[in-house]
């Protein structure tokens, strides 16, 4: 069998290795550490917010912010339907009640406009979320600014995702700045990875501090152990964060290689659709800088002579090259299926003809060479 091209693989840069062997060297195995210090401070200065909590995933970022503003059995949280499952469990890990609002068709992300109208109805029935969680699709920002204002004219905060946008910008603002939280992830297939882990960026020290406080159990400042809160085993282990260091020294080596995935794809589909074919991407507004973590495409087989996503999905499997569909919005997961939703169609349409393409930063020109014959043999088939 053909060796497995990866969707997006990990990708070991040259420091990190060394961090890890200080961490033995020193015996800073345990939790926290002189790594998860500077490894928070590096986030801090890469996303310009002023305080980082690096801890064990994403997820628990959502969890934690969600706690931190009081969510609790009962509230509402609106949160983008099209994203993965983690933007939205966190919510009903508090007992509270996800609403979830559709996309607009230039960032695939929340549409300002489906906000405002849920904002008003929710304002006439007094029923204010807690909290509002846009996603930043792919690396692509959302159209933050016009959230911001609209979540600010309600006095609802909001959660930004940024966990697949770390080196996205938005008119030169970074991703995950935007907020009232900023959340990150460095899971394995993410544009760096400390195998698995997360942060909570805010300009707010007290509420990053409660942070550091939850994940790491509640412990009260006492001799013995005692507890006056519910904590949380969500801290990041010096070990880690050593790994997480040596990432995101090469972050800006890991973008520029996704970034030139995207133009390779381009330009490879372009001469297709000059041949009547008509592939489509997430394209970049003017302003928006994004990471490019994944490459995505529309497949609408009215455009491509029947050609369809899935077509293009099963021949690259049976390469033993890796695709994915878009993200399943959450408004159609059978555990969420029934719960109140803003809808244009927008991220319906998308799951059915988007593809996620291989995107690591360490694709080679061997795999490229491979995944290009795979597509050519597609498009001869339909053309």
């Amino acid at each position: 069998m053909k060796s497995k091209i990866w969707l997006s693989s990990p990708h070991m840069g040259v420091n990190e290795l060394k961090y890890v062997n200080e961490a033995f060297e020193t015996n800073w195995i345990a939790p926290l550490g002189p790594h998860v210090n500077a490894f928070e401070n590096a986030l801090q200065v890469q996303t310009q917010t002023k305080h980082a909590a690096a801890l064990s995933s994403g997820t628990s970022a959502i969890h934690l912010a969600l706690i931190l503003l009081g969510v609790k059995n009962g509230d509402t949280v609106f949160c983008q339907s099209i994203t993965f499952s983690a933007s939205a469990n966190p919510i009903a890990y508090q007992g509270a009640i996800p609403v979830f609002i559709d996309s607009e068709n230039e960032t695939w992300n929340m549409d300002p406009v489906l906000l405002r109208k849920a904002l008003q109805e929710a304002r006439k029935n007094n029923e204010l979320p807690k909290a509002i969680i846009p996603v930043h699709l792919y690396g692509m920002p959302a159209k933050m600014n016009e959230i911001i204002e609209i979540a600010e004219e309600y006095g609802v905060p909001v959660i930004e995702d940024a966990a697949e946008a770390l080196g996205s910008k938005l008119n030169d603002k970074p991703c995950g700045s935007f907020g009232n939280f900023g959340i990150l992830s460095f899971n394995g297939n993410k544009i760096i990875t400390t195998s698995g882990g997360g942060a909570l960026v805010s300009d707010d020290a007290e509420i990053i501090e409660k942070a550091r406080f939850l994940s790491t159990q509640a412990r009260d400042a006492a001799p013995h152990y005692q507890h006056s809160h519910i904590g949380y085993n969500y801290r990041m282990s010096n070990v880690l964060a050593g790994i997480g260091r040596g990432q995101l020294e090469v972050l800006g080596d890991r973008v520029n290689s996704r970034r030139n995935n995207y133009e390779r794809y381009k330009d490879y589909f372009s001469k297709h659709n000059k041949a009547g074919f008509d592939i489509q991407f997430q394209e970049e507004p003017i302003g928006y800088y994004s990471n490019r973590w994944l490459t995505c495409i529309l497949v609408d087989p009215s455009l491509n002579k029947g050609l369809t996503r899935e077509d293009i999905r099963l021949m690259m499997e049976s390469e033993n090259i890796e695709t994915r569909p878009l993200w399943k919005p959450m408004h159609q997961q059978p555990i969420f299926a029934s719960l109140k939703n803003y809808l244009n169609g927008v991220s319906d349409k998308l799951f059915e003809n988007g593809l996620c393409l291989p995107s690591g930063s360490n694709l080679s020109d061997e795999e490229f060479d491979r995944i290009f014959t795979c597509l050519d043999s597609i498009f001869t088939k339909y053309s």
